[in-house]
């Protein structure tokens, strides 16, 4: 029976790892993460579902680099599968798969390799992206490609609207994919790295709004940062606030002398540094969500300048 070692974390990790086992594969042991107190967990738990399954766990935060080649080691898997692990798997673990080392990266590589990619490729204006299936080296997301499918991103999509797409394509091309290397049948083809695109971690001063960018950049840095991510962060009347979601409406146009709240029609806009105008659908201020069709009225009355960069 082939055997494989799965690290993984969140949602992929869980549908990947349940394709993995559909196929009949041997998984004695996971490699998932601690879950993060500071961060809310709105995905599914990988070593939940590998408990229940009977399946051995062991986290990158309770043990060693040495730990963990001594535990993968013992086991000789035939492949290690990597589904959204938050880690770079050094080369001399990679060397212990005897048939390969494979990862699921959230992009079409050689396109946003690196880190958040599904967030960088909104912010990038993309309209589309993708899973690939890679072989893993000890370049970050540069190995051969198995395999790989393209979703669309459309004009208001989130972030999280993106990842269900890229967690449905990962599903998708895994389980079209096991077959073939389990069988050893596959092939791969080299990547083109120098074609592609490398974006690193993302900060929370990223989130940060500019309004002196144009509506078009400001919506894609609202979407891409959307809850359940942190929210794009600004001002309004010197209180901090998030613009959670915006819609498209560029054919409203302000009356404004700069980046500015305004109300049309009973409903709430931003207008920004280019003239277009961004309706509002969800706000905070001061942590609290606002009544829009309140706050409507009150911006009747006075519309409201918007900072052109709040500072951390």
């Amino acid at each position: 029976m082939t055997r494989a070692v799965i690290f993984g974390y969140g949602d992929v990790g869980v549908r990947c790892l349940a394709t993995v086992l559909a196929h009949d594969i041997d998984v004695p042991l996971v490699v998932t993460h601690e879950d993060d107190p500071a961060e809310t967990r709105w995905y599914h738990s990988v070593a939940e579902f590998a408990r229940d399954r009977d399946i051995s766990v062991i986290t990158a935060e309770t043990t060693t680099a040495a730990q963990r080649m001594e535990s993968v080691a013992g086991l000789r898997p035939d492949f290690i599968f990597s589904f959204y692990y938050r880690r770079i798997l050094p080369e001399a673990l990679l060397a212990l798969a005897r048939r390969g080392a494979l990862n699921m990266h959230g992009s079409l590589l050689p396109h946003f390799r690196g880190r958040a990619p599904i967030n960088w490729a909104i912010l990038q204006g993309a309209t589309q992206t993708g899973a690939t299936l890679h072989y893993m080296t000890g370049k970050p997301d540069a190995g051969a490609i198995v395999t790989q499918r393209a979703v669309r991103i459309l004009p208001d999509d989130t972030a999280v609207d993106v990842f269900r797409k890229v967690c449905a394509a990962a599903e998708a091309i895994l389980d079209a994919a096991l077959p073939g290397l389990i069988d050893g049948t596959s092939e791969a083809i080299e990547q083109d790295v120098a074609a592609g695109s490398y974006f690193g971690a993302r900060r929370p001063d990223d989130g940060i709004i500019d309004w002196s960018q144009p509506a078009q950049r400001i919506h894609d840095l609202v979407r891409a940062v959307a809850p359940p991510f942190p929210g794009a962060r600004t001002t309004v009347d010197g209180h901090p606030a998030r613009i959670l979601r915006t819609l498209r409406t560029f054919d409203i146009v302000g009356r404004q002398s700069r980046p500015a709240l305004f109300e049309r029609d009973g409903r709430c806009y931003a207008e920004c540094a280019d003239g277009r105008s961004l309706r509002l659908l969800s706000v905070e201020i001061d942590g609290a969500t606002i009544d829009l069709a309140t706050f409507a009225r009150l911006l009747a009355l006075r519309p409201i300048d918007l900072p052109l960069r709040v500072s951390a």
